[in-house]
């Protein structure tokens, strides 16, 4: 029978693994499974090569990625409490979104994980995912001294000063309940080259015989075998060919928070009724595809500088806040990204002026409790889903006030010296916004996202019925099928998640090979 049915024949193209998305997850896992010269493996990638591309190795370069040729582009519903206008950038290209993001590399708090715990994933607490760390091949360092511009330098004396903050000099030495300092960046600061997945995983292996990769190929519907199970995954070429990959023991799904869930649902795995609606017969009833949508939002305020600054940098984001707003808390619930350019996309629509000069803090919701959900608008593999974060939205209205919270300790570290004498005036949203009411109303219109979608297959127990995939990260319903990527985090990360992802993979491929983890002794909190 042919394989558009779905049954197969002999045509298909097989291998032991098919990993749909070279992001990431993905880059770790090729890596990883090819350490076996028997096993067999497929990367199906929809993006280009990163191998020797300047635009994409260098990281200073990221800020240019984005609304690019390198970028899927997605867009938001209404969003009534928060911007409509977001652009939600997601990565087309070998390496995924560490091909194409600013790199900031944490480790997850323990309490992070402890929550994961918590919402039945067993085996995912921080004494058995944190260990992973030292089997990371990505070179994650502080920012280098020649990269330290000196209006960071002095935003993060400022924070100390004005706060009462500790200086952290590397945040991935230890647990922090709050503090400020340089990010550690997954970099090699010697020539501003990415330490992307890409690079650190798949460069160095991209001649192992075992390792196939199908660039700008895009996969958009799995297919089921005689018996059922899912085995084989359409794709479509660059050129419009149409070509069937079987995987023999796992098909595994990288193709990120948005990406992932949305195969499944082209594939008939997801709310059936939904899925009926648009003519797309169920293979199974899974409503929790596409729900708990997550995401990192924040908003920006931003100065004018006197002068021109310095021109050093890593990222021109390269040194950032922490804090608790409830003291005794174990985890900060406030997160600041100072950049040394004016991020004024947002602010601009709203009618604030562009500076050629400036600098701005960036409050940010390190644990939102507003909820989204994301769904196919049709059944054309081609349009785009609907995402709709409802930012803001959270009945308690804990993300609202933590950017107007966010707003004025960003203005008392501005007016605190060393920084205030670089600061010529408060541009957006300006002084004389200064009451709750209008810190809020500005903070949500200004805000943007940091490009952190997550959640959307959530792992978790048996008896969670909005779980799609279970603590080994398999889908639920379906043998020889796992989820590895953002997607299965059931609640989001304090800290920027490209890391948690990272030793997600890592923990992926003990799992999928029946490895012992790398797990040893007592995790320090």
């Amino acid at each position: 029978m042919s394989a558009e049915n779905g049954r197969g024949d002999e045509t298909d193209e097989t291998y032991d693994y098919v990993i749909v998305g070279g992001g990431t997850a993905g880059c770790v896992l090729a890596d990883r499974l090819t350490e076996d010269p028997s096993v067999r493996v497929c990367v199906v990638e929809g993006g280009p090569s990163d191998v020797g591309d300047e635009r994409i190795l260098k990281l200073r370069n990221w800020i240019n990625l984005l609304d690019s040729e390198f970028d899927y582009g997605y867009t938001t519903t209404e969003q009534p409490r928060g911007n409509s206008h977001i652009l939600h950038s997601r990565a087309r290209v070998l390496g995924g979104c560490s091909s194409h993001n600013t790199l900031i590399s944490f480790l997850p708090l323990p309490e992070d994980l402890d929550e994961w715990v918590e919402r039945g994933c067993a085996g995912w607490g921080p004494e058995t995912i944190l260990p992973y760390r030292k089997r990371l091949k990505n070179r994650i360092v502080p920012v280098a001294e020649q990269d330290r511009n000196p209006i960071a330098r002095d935003f993060v004396a400022a924070a100390h000063q004005a706060l009462g903050v500790p200086v952290v000099e590397d945040f991935n030495a230890q647990p922090f309940p709050e503090g400020t300092g340089f990010f550690s960046l997954a970099y090699e600061p010697e020539e501003n080259k990415r330490s992307s997945a890409s690079v650190a995983y798949l460069h160095p292996v991209l001649d192992r015989p075992n390792l196939t990769l199908r660039l700008e190929t895009w996969a958009y519907r799995l297919l089921a075998d005689a018996a059922g199970a899912l085995t084989r995954v359409q794709v479509r070429e660059k050129d419009g060919g149409e070509r069937v990959l079987r995987a023999e023991r796992e098909l595994l799904l990288c193709a990120g928070a948005i990406d992932t869930p949305r195969l499944l649902l082209l594939s008939g795995i997801g709310p059936a009724d939904q899925l009926r609606g648009l003519g797309i017969e169920p293979l199974a009833d899974l409503p929790g595809v596409g729900e708990n949508l997550l995401d990192h939002p924040e908003s920006v305020i931003i100065w004018e500088t006197e002068g021109p600054l310095p021109p050093n940098s890593a990222m021109d984001s390269d040194a950032g806040l922490f804090l608790r707003r409830e003291a005794g808390a174990s985890r900060p619930d406030l997160m600041f990204h100072f950049y040394q350019v004016p991020f004024s996309v947002n602010t601009e629509r709203l009618g604030y002026p562009a500076v050629e000069h400036g600098v701005c803090m960036t409050p940010n919701v390190p644990r939102a409790r507003s909820v989204g959900r994301m769904w196919l608008t049709s059944a054309d593999p081609t349009v785009h889903p609907a995402l709709d974060f409802r930012y803001f939205t959270d009945p308690e209205g804990h993300d609202e006030q933590t950017l107007v919270d966010g707003m004025r300790v960003a203005r008392k570290v501005a007016a605190t010296e060393p920084l205030r004498s670089w600061l010529r005036r408060e541009v957006a949203p300006g002084p004389s916004v200064t009451t709750d009411a209008e810190l809020s109303e500005y903070a949500r219109r200004a805000a943007h996202t940091v490009y952190h979608p997550a959640g959307t297959c959530r792992m978790g127990a048996p008896d969670d019925p909005l779980a799609v995939v279970d603590p080994e990260l398999r889908l639920r319903g379906f043998d020889g099928v796992r989820v590895v990527d953002a997607s299965v985090f059931p609640t989001m990360p304090t800290i920027n998640p490209m890391v948690t992802v990272l030793l997600a993979a890592e923990r992926a491929a003990d799992l999928i090979t029946g490895r012992e983890s790398v797990a040893a002794g007592r995790v320090e909190r």
